[in-house]
């Protein structure tokens, strides 16, 4: 064992401060792509694409809910010589780069070729974008676990929430931001442009020979330690299982009962929250609030966001995390009708010249703060809970599966809400045309293209967001009837009960 005078400081550059500025830097880039990803509907809401389009592109954000599936690939087969994470980790950036330098040349053809945005190869594209940065991820966070010292491990999970969040605020807020024009010509110029100040293709090239440059020097430059050589105890490195080992220990955690009744849960519980989570701020586009302006909002909120997890931690310390979990959801459906509201009175506050007075956006900023405080109630609780049931002996494998299922339980209502928005909602055709007028309900492009030729115009009478904001709080409320039974019995359950090593 070596002694504690010889374990490295976090303090000290020539210790672990180069290890620690090393991870949070991967985690910025790992964030790089998903901040770019999620600023892409918020594009297409201005070019006017559909709802079931938008749906459609979600699955771009469907990799981070499915990793589990290659991770045990990622995690059994590597070149002891190039090192276990560094070789994923070195051609998979490699990748990423060479994919931004090709979106680069083509994205804005995808965006506004042909009249209309090409949406089956911008979903594929950053689908594959999405992909490769996922299983960044899962390099990423198991070099964690071995390249910090065992004693400072505990700051790769900080290295990960505000380096994923900084590269997210790059991709997300800066790219909106200064993609925009109006938003440009407003606040940061004396004469007006008619474009922004940087493009989607020039920071993809940006971000693209970043990636290239970064991967080179920490191919060439960092060493990967061997696991024992920063363990205390031998017996605490890293299993060492092949990948059928690695798949048949999923499935001998899926096989526990308490398990299963946890996944049900974890696929469920965000029904009721998918229309105003999914939908509301394409929504709040839709109705004249600029892409811009609205991605600017989350700038404030930051320091919340940071704070929140401490402070709500706690509460989710104790024996039963979960009810915090529980307490937070009634609130939390109620933002469904809340937000309903607000896109129903957005329309209201919009000035002559389509903005938008500052307190409407104070409004806004008020709301979203305290919807924050529910969803990282939620989001803290669940995490803590993972923790407490967490088998020591496959602790990272546990804790994989059961992230991934929780990010899949809100992915997929998500695309379900942006499918159905469109199926809900019901038009009809005001043209002159008495036969037109009759028959034609805008169900289509179609019928919308003939009600337009014969000068009509498509009239929303029923938008299917409300509609669905309703089913969504009913059917949240219905689960949680059940759902707070079933969680209780879960919280119970001994010890034994989540122990992958009993069932073996």
């Amino acid at each position: 064992m070596k002694d504690m005078k010889d374990v490295p400081s976090i303090w000290s550059w020539r210790g672990e401060g180069k290890n620690i500025a090393l991870l949070f830097f991967l985690y910025l880039l790992q964030g790089i792509p998903l901040g770019l990803i999620a600023s892409i509907p918020l594009m297409l809401q201005n070019r006017h694409v559909s709802y079931k389009d938008q749906a459609e592109f979600s699955l771009v954000f469907w990799p981070f809910s499915l990793k589990l599936l290659w991770a045990p690939i990622v995690d059994s087969l590597y070149s002891s010589r190039m090192g276990r994470r560094k070789t994923w980790l070195v051609p998979v950036q490699y990748l990423i780069g060479i994919a931004m330098l090709f979106l680069s040349t083509k994205v804005d053809r995808y965006l506004d070729g042909e009249g209309s945005p090409n949406i089956p190869v911008l979903t594929v594209a950053f689908f594959l974008l999405n992909f490769l940065a996922a299983t960044q991820d899962i390099a990423v966070d198991g070099w964690a676990l071995t390249m910090l010292h065992r004693k400072n491990v505990g700051y790769a999970s900080t290295c990960n929430s505000v380096g994923q969040t900084a590269g997210y605020f790059l991709g997300y807020v800066v790219v909106v931001a200064f993609e925009s024009p109006d938003f440009c010509n407003k606040y940061l110029r004396s004469q007006p442009e008619p474009n922004g100040l940087l493009t989607l293709s020039g920071f993809l090239y940006f971000w693209g020979i970043i990636f290239f440059i970064t991967t080179t020097l920490v191919w060439l430059l960092k060493k990967e330690e061997k696991p024992e050589e920063n363990l205390n105890n031998k017996d605490d490195a890293e299993q060492d299982l092949s990948i059928m080992e690695s798949y048949k220990l999923l499935l001998k955690i899926f096989k526990l009962p308490a398990i299963q009744w946890t996944v049900v849960i974890l696929l469920t519980c965000k029904i009721g929250f998918s229309a105003s989570d999914a939908v509301s701020g394409l929504k709040l586009v839709e109705m004249g609030v600029p892409k811009a302006q609205l991605a600017l909002l989350a700038v404030p909120l930051v320091p919340l966001q940071i704070v929140l997890p401490l402070f709500i931690s706690r509460y989710t310390a104790g024996p039963r995390p979960m009810q915090v979990f529980i307490n937070a959801i009634p609130y939390r459906l109620m933002f469904g009708f809340i937000y309903a509201g607000l896109v129903w009175v957005t329309p209201r506050f919009q000035m002559e010249d389509g903005q938008f007075p500052f307190y409407y956006y104070a409004l806004v900023v008020i709301l979203y703060a305290i919807h924050q405080v529910t969803v990282y109630s939620m989001f803290v609780a669940v995490m803590a809970f993972f923790a407490k049931v967490s088998d020591p002996a496959v602790g990272g494998t546990y804790m994989t599966l059961l992230n991934t299922v929780c990010n899949l339980g809100g992915n997929w209502p998500s695309t379900l809400a942006l499918w159905s928005v469109d199926a809900l909602t019901w038009k009809s055709c005001n043209a002159v045309d008495s036969r037109v007028l009759e028959n034609n309900k805008c169900r289509n492009a179609a019928e919308t293209l003939a009600c337009t030729e014969n000068g009509g115009k498509c009239v929303v009478e029923l938008d299917g967001f409300y509609v669905e904001s309703l089913i969504c709080i009913v059917i949240g409320f219905l689960w949680l009837r059940w759902g707070r039974r079933v969680i209780q019995k879960l919280q119970s359950k001994p010890e034994s009960a989540w122990k992958v090593r009993n069932s073996m």
